[in-house]
């Protein structure tokens, strides 16, 4: 017998599959359709279904294409979300969750959210304690974040706003974590420091090595800790009886991931005294090279 949960509802999103590459992210609304190449598949025959179920596509005699009906997984999100920005892909989401202690119950503030993908991944993970506070300067992303978080189901749990995260008061305190998703990253640090709580993380994603050297240097002044830069290549096979091999493609790069933790730093009143005295070394009377000894 199946949950309740496992069953598909109206405005559920499914993660269709025809093969290897034909593949959508669409929500299942009563009364309408999906147009393929391979015939039109009707949501109402798949309400009701259980994930992992299959549908044929209509008309049955001239088509009747094989779907498969699976319930979306994050990394579909990030993939297959409609989208116009530079997107950030799932390898570097797991990363950004593992080394940002990102889980259950965290307040992150995200800067830059794109089209919401990786703001989505996000919010399904703090659920049902946590929210993610995600701000934006661009009018057509926030439009665009806004409406993938409504179809992947997450309003609860995130908020999408206009914010400049450089120059506004946000008014956020004791955050878990914070994510940067921007051009000049290194301008916010100052800024959101005071957001962070103590031992509180930081990450952020830039394209280009540059913006990673700005983003530590910036760090540095302001006393984070544990700053690291990583960058991530992930190769796929090709599994067959006899022939596995990598696949001829893949994506060399990605971006660079920069994290850090907000500590409250003193100075050492034991290991760093001066000493009394100049320490100097007396070189009179010492031989150099071109003398004669």
């Amino acid at each position: 017998m199946e949950m309740e949960d496992d069953l598909i509802k109206p405005n559920d999103l499914v993660y269709l599959i025809l093969d290897g590459r034909r593949k959508w992210l669409v929500q299942v609304e009563e009364g309408r359709e999906f147009q393929t190449h391979k015939g039109t598949v009707k949501f109402d025959e798949v309400i009701g279904k259980p994930f992992g179920s299959v549908i044929f596509s209509h008309p049955h005699e001239s088509q009747g294409y094989k779907f498969y009906v699976l319930k979306p997984l994050p990394s579909d999100y990030v993939i297959h979300m409609s989208r116009k920005t530079q997107i950030i892909y799932p390898e570097d989401a797991g990363l950004i969750l593992m080394y940002t202690g990102i889980s259950p119950g965290s307040v992150v503030v995200e800067a830059g959210c794109g089209s919401g993908a990786l703001t989505c991944i996000l919010g399904n993970y703090v659920r049902p304690d946590g929210h993610i506070f995600s701000y934006d300067i661009r009018e057509k992303s926030l439009k665009k974040a806004k409406n993938n978080v409504l179809k992947a189901g997450l309003s609860d749990f995130v908020s999408i706003q206009y914010g400049d995260i450089v120059i506004d008061d946000l008014g956020h305190e004791n955050v878990d974590s914070i994510v940067l998703d921007m051009p000049q990253p290194w301008m916010a640090i100052k800024k959101i420091k005071q957001y962070l709580k103590l031992s509180g993380t930081l990450v952020s994603f830039s394209p280009a090595i540059e913006q990673a050297k700005k983003t530590t240097a910036a760090l540095r002044e302001n006393e984070f800790y544990e700053i690291k830069t990583y960058d991530l290549i992930k190769r796929k096979y090709q599994v067959k009886p006899n022939a596995t091999h990598p696949e001829v493609r893949m994506i060399g790069h990605t971006g660079y991931m920069t994290f850090a933790r907000k500590i409250q730093n003193i100075k050492n009143p034991y290991r760093e005294r001066k000493p009394k005295k100049e320490e100097y070394m007396n070189l009179d009377g010492m031989p150099f090279r071109g003398e004669d000894l």
